[in-house]
């Protein structure tokens, strides 16, 4: 017998997000949207109040605007990614400068969304973000894929290299699932843009979407980022993911 706190085997997992957002009326229309899509929602209106109510409520995932009154967004992703590397975050700004979405997902951010937001959109991203890698039909589903120094265990979304867990964001281990289950084939960016994000970003942004990704990847699981060995660039297309096993 359980008690009412404890979800049983059949239950879904809580869907619980923070939104993160200065303005009454915005964190209200988003609130609203979320919450038809099945979300529960906590709400902040500050950096300082956003962390405590993180760190009290636990979401599964983050709408955060970038101007808040206290403090900077950026600093704010830093700090929720320190306490929890696998937790979804989505930033929302109405700044559209490319550096602005650059620094965002540098700093953590798995996506950045404009202001004002097409609320549709805005669940439909949470969505995705949420979504677990699902190989395409004839490639290896999941298991535990082992390279030279480096372990990628699909299943349990963990990647340990030289025996140590290396903790990733959502999006990091997705787009580092997609390379190795794909080990040796070429990957353009708008087909891992497709299969990790679900979704078309702007043109003039796809290719630094992947790329930022990318170099923050690299600085985890390469030994010398600079030389990376197992996530290799292949100009004018996209990256490939080294097939070097631990016995090559």
């Amino acid at each position: 017998m359980t008690d009412g706190h404890s979800p049983s085997s059949s239950e879904q997992p809580v869907r619980r997000v923070l939104i993160v957002d200065p303005d009454p009326g915005s964190r209200r229309e988003i609130r609203q949207a979320c919450e038809q899509d099945g979300f529960e929602v906590v709400e902040s209106d500050s950096g300082e109040a956003a962390v405590s109510r993180f760190e009290s409520a636990r979401p599964t995932v983050v709408l955060l605007e970038l101007a808040l009154p206290d403090q900077a967004g950026f600093e704010v992703c830093r700090e929720l990614r320190r306490l929890d590397p696998s937790v979804a975050i989505i930033m929302i700004s109405a700044r559209s400068d490319e550096v602005d979405v650059v620094v965002g997902l540098e700093v953590g951010a798995d996506d950045y969304m404009l202001k004002p937001l097409r609320l549709r959109e805005l669940t439909a991203r949470m969505a995705a973000t949420l979504r677990r890698v699902r190989p395409e039909t004839g490639e290896p589903r999941g298991g535990r894929l082992e390279f030279r120094n480096l372990v990628v265990d699909v299943n349990e979304r963990r990647v340990l290299r030289q025996g140590e867990e290396i903790p990733l964001t959502h999006t990091e281990f997705d787009l580092l699932a997609l390379l190795a289950v794909n080990a040796g084939k070429v990957l353009s960016r708008e087909r891992m843009l497709h299969s990790v994000w679900g979704y078309q970003y702007p043109v003039e942004i796809e290719t630094r979407v992947i790329d930022v990704h990318i170099r923050n990847l690299r600085r985890k699981v390469e030994e010398e980022p600079s030389r990376p060995f197992y996530i290799l660039a292949v100009p004018g297309i996209g990256y490939r993911f080294t097939n070097a096993r631990p016995d090559s």
